[in-house]
């Protein structure tokens, strides 16, 4: 028998190369363009997005000079004191570190830019994973979304490789590759202590797809929670991260609010009004992708339901923390693409109309972001602003003294300028009330200049210093009046108080 190739079969193979290689260019292509809207974004301020961003950067300098299980001495009256620190986010701060060398604000910067525009190419990646036509126009959708959610992508924290790995996740429930979900899952569980998330996504799948298919796919969850269990057991700071994740979530899901505790903005719901405007266009994407969904009379797929239960999953946690805003924006865009799809693949036989719309509403929904998001970086807080304190406190102190803040909130930036010196709590509140309640409420009434604040700073904090924001005015008022407290040292940002041995004399004790 003669054997032969056939024209079609060569022309055949030459097509799908070169469909192989177009698609490799666009994605290259895909991927640098999100790279240049991110840079566009955080090169718009000299300042990092946000306060944790400094000590995040500056802790993965400090893994790369110490190794990567450093002696956290910096916050002992917390439970991050040293006997008890677990690094919740160990894997990302060893993913940041050859980020943090030379200028350490553009390295965090340059960090963001690399892990955004990969979370972005993955949802690319998983559209394409489901024929999803025009997929590169709604991915570049995701900066037309939400300036809330562009700002907390912009900060150099977690949630970037956090919705990277989602994406990746759910693009791997899709396509039905789920022996890779233990390793990822593992990944995720060093990456985040909010391993949950990961759980929920694989849950909602595997319900989905019970629900089309009935039948229960009980391996991608196994193995998830194979990969979460071992992630958590297999750790280097094992058994205080376990003990960690159950610390740093029950007070946030009980009450918010218990024991009068001040914790972070983003912990908070936001106001309806101020969702519709910060997340208009997401919530206009939602009510498409669910319009769409009646416009034609096929059965809803299960990759569609599945994207649209997830994005309910991360609007109901949107509902309880603004925090939730980096993920549902991105959900709800991949919902309404996945439920726009038949609609699109017919339109795309007949018309150029299809895509020239997909791209005109891309377009006005990025001149209506991009400028907000980058407003709101530019009105970040100034990268400088403890600066010249901490460079005072540190060649004017003993290797290790406290230093008594009067906001929680100043640790981050006082850390990236001085590890010199301790500090009384930081990162979280509750990180010092879930290890002395008394404690804690005994520095919240003294920042707010109740009582006798000076031999408290000395003697129940042991600090040699107190370091308060010129905003602090109670404090202030009652620390300058304070035998025990001698101001040394102000700016245009703090003021510093020296803590001192024995009252000054030239002060009236007024509270003897």
């Amino acid at each position: 028998m003669k054997l032969s190739i056939s024209p079609p079969a060569l022309l055949s193979d030459h097509a799908r190369v070169t469909v192989n290689l177009q698609a490799v260019a666009a994605g290259v292509g895909l991927l640098l363009l999100f790279g240049a809207l991110w840079a566009f974004l955080l090169f718009a301020s000299p300042n990092l997005a946000g306060n944790d961003d400094y000590f995040h950067i500056k802790f993965a300098q400090v893994m790369r000079e110490q190794g990567l299980r450093p002696n956290f001495i910096w916050l002992p009256l917390t439970i991050l004191n040293a006997n008890s620190y677990a690094d919740h986010h160990f894997l990302y701060h060893v993913l940041l570190i050859p980020f943090a060398t030379g200028n350490l604000i553009i390295g965090a910067k340059w960090s963001v830019i690399v892990f955004s525009s990969l979370a972005f190419w993955m949802g690319w990646l998983l559209l394409r994973g489901q024929n999803v036509p025009y997929a590169a126009l709604w991915a570049l959708g995701f900066f037309a979304l939400s300036d809330a959610f562009l700002y907390r992508l912009s900060m150099t924290r977690v949630q970037g490789v956090s919705l990277l790995l989602l994406l990746l996740a759910l693009h791997l429930l899709l396509t039905r590759r789920h022996g890779w979900l233990l390793p990822l899952a593992f990944a995720y569980t060093w990456l985040y202590d909010a391993f949950p998330l990961f759980l929920g996504v694989v849950t909602i799948y595997v319900a989905i797809m019970a629900l089309f298919e009935r039948r229960l796919l009980w391996r991608p969850l196994v193995l998830s929670l194979l990969g979460v269990g071992l992630g958590l057991l297999i750790n280097p700071y094992f058994p205080f991260n376990v003990i960690f994740v159950y610390h740093h979530y029950l007070p946030k899901i009980v009450d918010i609010g218990a024991a009068d505790i001040e914790v972070g903005n983003e912990w908070y719901a936001y106001s309806t009004w101020a969702l519709v405007k910060n997340s208009g266009p997401t919530l206009v994407v939602l009510l498409a992708g669910s319009l769409a969904l009646g416009l034609h009379n096929r059965r809803m797929e299960p990759a569609t339901a599945a994207l649209f239960f997830v994005t309910l999953f991360f609007g109901a946690l949107l509902f309880k923390s603004r925090r939730f805003i980096e993920y549902f924006p991105a959900f709800a865009l991949l919902f309404c693409a996945a439920a726009w799809k038949p609609l699109l693949a017919n339109w795309q036989r007949r018309s150029f109309a299809a895509p020239l719309a997909l791209a005109n509403l891309v377009l006005a929904g990025m001149l209506l972001t991009l400028p907000q998001a980058r407003a709101t970086l530019i009105d970040t807080t100034s990268a400088q602003r403890y600066e010249q304190a901490s460079a005072w406190l540190q060649a004017n102190s003993a290797p290790g003294s406290r230093v008594f803040q009067s906001d929680w909130d100043d640790f981050a930036q006082l850390f990236f300028y001085n590890t010199h010196n301790t500090y009384t709590l930081g990162l979280d509140p509750t990180y010092m009330h879930l290890f002395d309640p008394e404690l804690y409420h005994l520095w919240r009434d003294t920042t707010r200049g109740w009582g006798n604040i000076g031999p408290v700073i000395k003697e129940k904090f042991a600090a040699s210093f107190a370091l308060t924001d010129l905003s602090q005015q109670g404090f202030i008022d009652k620390a300058d009046r304070d035998p025990w407290l001698k101001r040394v040292y102000e700016d245009e940002y703090a003021i510093i108080y020296q803590v001192l041995d024995q009252p000054d004399p030239g002060k009236k004790s007024w509270y003897d």
